[in-house]
């Protein structure tokens, strides 16, 4: 498994000094404190996908400051953090939504967990013909992405703008197939997410996911409609931290949370780099695991 290390050693100093001094009493009381997570000698390894994003230092200094040394492991996909965690390479991770936690808990029957948020990037509908949904005849084709996580928040998208129904108000599971004909406006296609942009002009509208609006010539500013955050439905689909459900009430890795969700200079270096997509979230931790089983309910029902 391929993937690049940071590490946090500032605090490694104090060890030495202890060691120096000479008295056995002493040497063992630092001995035993740096075995605690978070020291120089154990620190919080912490998986990520896109390390080389700045605010990562400010995460690791301001971790510091309070006294918690973090190691940041970049892993180069997404498929890797979470069997990392799960086999005890890492103490928590920060790179998904909870949905593509539940899919991978269900899939591999683990029980990871969610002990914190981060942010949520809302997921937009575009179009180079419209500039309001309103204006979008009926009959005209939308494009939604084909994998199953983004086709169904994009289905719940086009539902919120009015331009589709869903069977039973649609779920984080929806498919083309929960479409109610008889009571949308346009007819919904589904193509590679990546194909999307390129496709728009040949379409009224299109959801296109974030990662592909720079080559687009888009920002999230010229979306005709987007999913709320601050909507229920939209809980799913917030960035947590996750660890493994029996340090899901570990006081240093919720601190780490708290760190994130505190220090300014993060959260502006993670709205930078999204250019100025993510919402910062921090809902509760027993609300986010409630969300969780919710939606690996949902999952097993439909598989």
């Amino acid at each position: 498994m391929a993937f690049r290390t940071r590490a946090l050693t500032s605090l490694a100093a104090v060890g030495a000094l202890a060691m120096m001094a000479g008295c056995a009493s002493n040497a063992g009381s630092e001995e035993g404190a740096s075995d605690e997570r978070g020291s120089a000698s154990d620190p919080v390894r912490i998986g990520v996908v896109g390390a080389s994003n700045p605010y990562w230092d400010d995460y690791v200094a301001a971790a510091e400051d309070e006294g918690i040394s973090v190691e940041i492991v970049d892993f180069t996909e997404y498929t890797q953090p979470n069997p990392a965690l799960t086999q005890g390479e890492l103490d928590i991770n920060q790179f998904q939504h909870i949905i593509y936690l539940a899919d991978y808990n269900v899939a591999n029957d683990e029980d990871l967990q969610p002990i914190g948020a981060t942010v949520t990037y809302p997921l937009g509908l575009y179009s180079s013909s419209y500039d309001d949904v309103a204006d979008i005849p009926d009959g005209e084709t939308v494009l939604v992405p084909n994998d199953t996580t983004n086709q169904a928040r994009g289905l719940l998208v086009l539902q919120s703008a009015g331009l589709i129904a869903l069977e039973g108000g649609g779920s984080p599971s929806s498919t083309l197939d929960d479409i109610i004909a008889d009571e949308s406006s346009v007819e919904v296609k589904a193509l590679d997410a990546a194909l999307i942009a390129p496709s728009l002009p040949d379409a009224a509208a299109a959801i296109i996911n974030n990662d592909f609006l720079d080559a687009a010539d888009l920002t999230s500013e010229d979306a005709i409609a987007a999913d709320d955050p601050a909507d229920a439905s939209a809980l799913p689909y917030v960035n947590i931290f996750a660890a493994r459900a029996d340090d899901a009430d570990d006081e240093v890795l919720n601190q780490l949370v708290d760190i994130y969700q505190s220090s300014q200079e993060v959260i502006d270096g993670v709205i930078e780099v999204s250019g100025g997509t993510a919402v910062v979230a921090t809902t509760p931790k027993d609300e986010l695991q409630a969300s969780l089983a919710d939606v690996e309910e949902d999952i097993r029902a439909a598989g």
